[in-house]
């Protein structure tokens, strides 16, 4: 009751605070959960599982597009010392501290609190320049982009990150030459008209006690960019406005001239020439372009160089290539994604743009925010790698995510304001005067637009936060479990499909690319392979048997061979796919001599690729007992029933929730028959019929 109190007779700034506060927390509280959720592959292949097990392909020798550096400096190290400790405590307590949780945690940690860094800049430019902070920390806690993308693996969570500080940097440097020029020029103005020496002397001093501002922070700013260039190559889109705007800061006055203007671009390039060498020569020793034997001899030449981004650059102006990652058509991001990500606040940005091209184009420019201002360098933050962004044919909505911060400077507080405090247009038309009344006026939109913020917000982080995918992590955690206690000399054999490709590195298995150290017999080693991982994609079922005909047939070879290996089988798929497996087992005789076992469905699970229908079939091991008598054996059939009624709803709703699983069968050849004589039967009983 207290606290309740406490809120209600609290200000709304200080209720605001405590909610971001709150938000901060479930932040932080989602990464120990974990968050199930798959959101996309790039989360893993871009950053943890590159460093060890599966290179993508842009993490190839020959022509790789992406930079080493970071990843291994924010991950491998930590997590090269986490290893050591754990090992220790193994060694010392026997604890436990290495397996799939302990994987999808601890990079996640390390990612959420950098992720807080865009709150640190957010707070730090509205105290600079006196805005309200508790609206703006408020959505940007509450925004599903932080509690989604930002605790995860993204290099899109860095890019945004990095443009934050950028904006950060960049607003304060414009702050001080605004504050310092203007200063400079009064006391000009004061010395010119000065009458005696003292007061000349007077003024002369504390015009020289001005401080510095042409190159402030130009170092970092430098070094930030050269980063963020090599994390993502499109951050030349994001960081280019905010760079020009710190280059043209103070322009216009009596202080500041070209000669300044060109100054600024030298230095800021001298500066980042440390990092620039320092990534390059990571990248090149690790993708063995070169060796340190070459470096020793000094036999070197360019092509001894990698420079990441310019293949990046030359691998997307490939429209073929992008087209294999997919093909969106320009208006995607600005029509699908931008509402996706930000929904109201997304609306309201894109007004206020349009609001400002109407008036410059009928050249009402005293109404326009000044050209060195803090809504100019957001704006151009925001639209500019918007424009140049949808040009590409490849739209995804993290590709946008740099866009959240100056987003939300400038329009959090329409969420309790609503869309326009005032009358926002130059005429007083009736339907625009209607339109105002009805949807635009804080009377109208104010109340709702901060519940719709969170309704929207919620929803989002529970849907790529724990369903969608959300059965891979659970899958890789059993498989860990079926390869740590499987007999030796037993390989394991998992077959995927409708499913994201799942990371090697959280079923806990050492790498066999990796050279080890055996420190009694002083050689290195790689560990013998023994986990064999088939993924297929949206094969459709009857060519995924075929497939697993295929696997289990050289399966069996092995086992009967001279080496006795023996083997376990598995396959995973979707829930909302184990009838049509079931048919497509019977149309084919595959079940004569192949025995799909159903261990576990690991729930929720939604697969786009595999939907689950409205009229389907789930597992019969998870149905209800009243279910088992079906037609189909091994699944269960939502028979619609003739007349419209509940309980025929109710079969409709179970069916569907139980098709938002990911379903794990293991297979098995019946050998107490010779397949051949099986087969043969088979084709016999079909010519007859």
């Amino acid at each position: 009751m207290r606290l309740t109190k406490l809120w209600q007779n609290g200000s709304p700034g200080e209720r605001h605070l405590s909610t971001y506060f709150c938000f901060a927390a479930v932040r932080l509280l989602l990464v120990f959960v974990p968050q199930l959720g798959y959101v996309h592959p790039d989360e893993f292949f871009q950053s943890v599982e590159g460093l060890e097990h599966t290179r993508t392909w842009e993490f190839n020798n020959s022509l790789p597009v992406r930079s080493i550096v970071l990843p291994f400096a924010l991950l491998r190290i930590p997590w090269s010392f986490y290893e050591f400790v754990a090992e220790c405590l193994k060694a010392w307590w026997q604890l436990e501290l290495l397996g799939t949780y302990a994987y999808v945690v601890f990079p996640r940690l390390i990612y959420t609190l950098i992720s807080f860094s865009n709150d640190y800049c957010l707070f730090r430019i509205c105290r600079l320049y006196g805005l309200r902070f508790e609206i703006r920390l408020l959505a940007m806690g509450s925004s599903w982009i932080l509690l989604v993308f930002g605790t995860r693996t993204f290099s899109n969570s860095l890019e945004m990150a990095m443009c934050s500080w950028l904006l950060c940097l960049v607003s304060e440097c414009m702050l001080r030459t605004n504050t310092v020029v203007y200063k400079k020029e009064f006391l000009e103005e004061k010395y010119d008209k000065a009458e005696s020496i003292s007061e000349r002397v007077r003024i002369w001093k504390l015009k020289n006690s001005l401080p510095a501002h042409n190159l402030q922070h130009l170092m970092a700013m430098s070094t930030i960019c050269v980063a963020g260039v090599f994390n993502r190559p499109t951050f030349l889109l994001f960081g280019a406005p905010m760079v020009f705007f710190w280059l043209l800061r103070g322009m216009g006055t009596r202080s500041i001239t070209f000669r300044d203007f060109n100054l600024r671009i030298a230095l800021f390039c001298l500066c980042a020439l440390p990092a620039l060498v320092f990534i390059i020569f990571c990248d090149s020793l690790y993708y063995q372009h070169l060796t340190l034997g070459e470096l020793h001899m000094m036999h070197l030449s360019i092509d001894n160089f990698v420079f990441t981004p310019w293949n990046f650059i030359k691998a997307n102006l490939d429209s073929a290539q992008t087209a294999s990652h997919g093909v969106h058509p320009c208006y995607v991001h600005l029509m699908v994604n931008m509402p996706m990500l930000f929904n109201v606040l997304a609306l309201a940005s894109l007004g206020a743009f349009a609001q400002l091209l109407l008036r410059f184009f009928r050249a009402e420019y005293q109404v326009l925010p000044r050209f060195q201002s803090i809504v100019s360098l957001m704006s151009g933050a925001i639209f500019v790698p918007l424009f140049f962004l949808s040009l590409i044919n490849h739209q995804e909505p993290r590709f946008l995510l740099p866009v959240t911060f100056p987003l939300i400077l400038l329009h959090a507080p329409k969420l309790i304001t609503g869309f326009s405090a005032k009358y926002p247009f130059q005429k007083d038309h009736p339907l625009l005067r209607l339109f105002y009344d009805k949807l635009l006026s804080s009377k109208a939109s104010g109340p709702y637009l901060l519940k719709i913020w969170y309704v929207s917000n919620v929803a989002l982080t529970l849907f790529f936060g724990f369903i969608h995918q959300a059965g891979v992590y659970p899958l890789a955690a059993d498989i860990s479990h079926v390869i740590a206690t499987k007999p030796v000399a037993t390989h394991v054999h998992l077959i995927t499909s409708h499913i994201y490709s799942l990371p090697l590195h959280l079923i806990n298995i050492p790498s066999s690319r990796v050279l080890h150290f055996n420190r009694q017999t002083h050689q290195r080693y790689r560990r013998p392979r023994d986990f064999y991982m088939y993924e297929y994609g949206g094969l459709p079922l009857d060519s995924l048997l075929q497939k697993v005909k295929l696997i289990s047939g050289s399966c069996e070879v092995k086992q009967s061979g001279p080496s006795r290996r023996r083997y376990k089988l598995y396959l995973a798929i979707p829930a909302s796919l184990s009838a049509d497996l079931h048919e497509a087992l019977v149309h084919s005789n595959a079940s004569s001599y192949l025995n799909f076992e159903l261990l576990k469905v690991f729930y929720p699970h939604l697969s786009t690729e595999a939907f689950p229908r409205l009229q389907g079939r789930h597992p019969c091991d998870v149905d209800a007992p009243h279910w088992a008598h079906d037609d189909l054996r091994g699944t269960c059939a939502a028979e619609q029933l003739p007349a419209f009624s509940f309980a025929y709803l109710n079969k409709q709703f179970s069916s569907f929730v139980h098709q938002l699983g990911l379903a794990l069968y293991e297979i098995d050849v019946t050998r107490n028959k010779p397949r051949s004589v099986v087969l043969k039967k088979a084709s016999m009983k079909e010519t007859a019929a």
